[in-house]
């Protein structure tokens, strides 16, 4: 998007998982190819979680949320995550709910709320996963999902009300290991 010849940049939140290989190694890597893309900028980085999978019987997960500054276009970060996916060896074609060596999520950008074949804004499951808003309320509690009155950090607690059984457990920051060379 462009404003008076000026490329305007959007903060977006990204989902990185992990639960199979090394699984602390693929998100630094994920995050690593993030920082190198000229047109991404990586703001912030959440502690990571381990946690229960949801949907499938696998090993647990490895969680965390990226916030990032683009200039790109929802649908181009969106290529950009699948091209960093696939370059790590996620295989799309087995389907959802699979162990995956990497997964990165486009949650939210910007204000956006749209739907296309390819993209919905916000991630229409974030809302009812901790692992998501847990990690996202260690960034920003008081965001709110477009559309939503409460904010994360309110949305959080209730899920572990509702599902205490979703198991999130802290494991740890990412932070030295980010500033290692790729």
């Amino acid at each position: 998007m462009v404003k008076h010849g000026k490329a305007i940049a959007t903060t977006a939140y990204l989902g990185l998982g992990s639960n199979e290989g090394a699984r602390e190694q693929a998100l630094v890597k994920a995050i690593g190819r993030l920082k190198i893309h000229p047109e991404i900028t990586v703001s912030a980085v959440s502690p990571v979680y381990e946690t229960d999978p949801v949907g499938m019987v696998s090993s647990p997960f490895l969680n965390a949320i990226a916030a990032v500054t683009t200039t790109l276009t929802a649908q181009q970060l969106l290529r950009v995550l699948n091209d960093i996916e696939k370059s790590m060896g996620r295989l799309r074609f087995q389907g959802r709910n699979t162990p995956r060596v990497i997964d990165l999520d486009l949650l939210l950008f910007g204000e956006t709320v749209s739907t296309s074949r390819r993209l919905t804004l916000p991630h229409p499951r974030m809302k009812e996963r901790r692992f998501v808003l847990i990690p996202l309320t260690d960034l920003a509690p008081e965001l709110r999902i477009p559309g939503e009155d409460s904010s994360v950090a309110f949305m959080a607690g209730k899920l572990a009300e509702k599902y205490p059984e979703q198991g999130v457990r802290l494991v740890g920051t990412l932070d030295q290991k980010l500033m290692e060379p790729l």
